[in-house]
């Protein structure tokens, strides 16, 4: 693996891949929904204005994620943009 690093410490504008959910429980359920699973693929769009939730493009959607629930998405580095 290139770069494996949790969701909420990857900085704006970067692609990554999903290789693992740490979490258990409604909130791995709410991922689950969401569409991330192993190898969904994420661009990292932007934080708020107070820095908390993030914005994430997740297979095609726009999403709101906090960073204590990021933190449970284990994640690499990808170097190419997704299709």
């Amino acid at each position: 693996m290139e770069n494996q690093n949790t969701l909420n410490k990857i900085k704006s504008n970067n692609y990554v891949e999903v290789i693992n959910l740490d979490v258990n429980g409604d909130m791995r359920r709410r991922f689950l929904d969401l569409g991330i699973i192993k190898g969904t693929r994420i661009k990292i769009l932007y934080r708020s204005p107070l820095g908390d939730p993030r914005a994430y493009l997740i297979r095609g959607a726009v999403i709101a994620i906090r960073d204590e629930e990021a933190e449970h998405i284990y994640v690499q580095s990808i170097n190419k943009e997704m299709n």
